[in-house]
């Protein structure tokens, strides 16, 4: 289904999407790359697939992204068990949280992620965790491992605020080259 490039609709959001295919991880890492250039202060991407879909491995390759427009190489870890990693980019922090290992919404809250939500720029997988704390405008990133013994992905991005449409647009645009 083609992305709808109207926003409004009398008065109502109308989503857009975009579905790229990734053949290889490093596809799908220069996707994130590509992505990372466009988040600010108050943005909020929510990883969703199952284990082993590529979540951390795209947060990864965003978060380096960001930080080697810095000049700055760091480890990314994923904070699977440390269940939030947050990086310092200067005019903006960046929040990478996992929350597969909490059950209850208001752990998430614990977290400090509302705060962040508001300030930082967020990854966060699992976000089906957040239950009715999810942010409305996030932009929602559905990734899906291809065929058996192959590397290859299907990403599926969603979202509803006004924000994202020219955000998707400038992905389609390069993965179209």
């Amino acid at each position: 289904m083609p992305p709808v490039a109207a926003w409004q609709n009398w008065g109502m959001c109308v989503p857009v999407a975009l579905s790229l295919d990734s053949p290889s991880p490093e596809h799908s890492a220069a996707i994130a790359r590509n992505l990372a250039s466009s988040l600010r202060a108050g943005d909020v991407v929510l990883l969703s697939g199952p284990v082993g879909a590529g979540k951390s491995h795209f947060a990864r390759a965003l978060i380096q992204a960001r930080l080697a427009a810095l000049g700055r190489m760091e480890d990314v870890p994923s904070p699977s068990f440390t269940l939030v990693q947050s990086y310092d980019l200067g005019d903006v922090e960046l929040w990478h949280a996992d929350l597969y290992r909490l059950h209850d919404p208001h752990d998430c809250l614990e977290l400090g992620l509302e705060e962040a939500f508001e300030a930082a720029i967020c990854l966060i997988e699992w976000p089906d965790r957040l239950g009715r704390f999810t942010p409305a405008d996030a932009l929602h990133l559905q990734l899906q491992p291809g065929a058996a013994g192959d590397d290859s992905r299907k990403l599926d991005f969603r979202a509803t605020a006004p924000r994202w449409q020219a955000v998707l647009d400038s992905l389609r645009g390069q993965a179209a080259r």
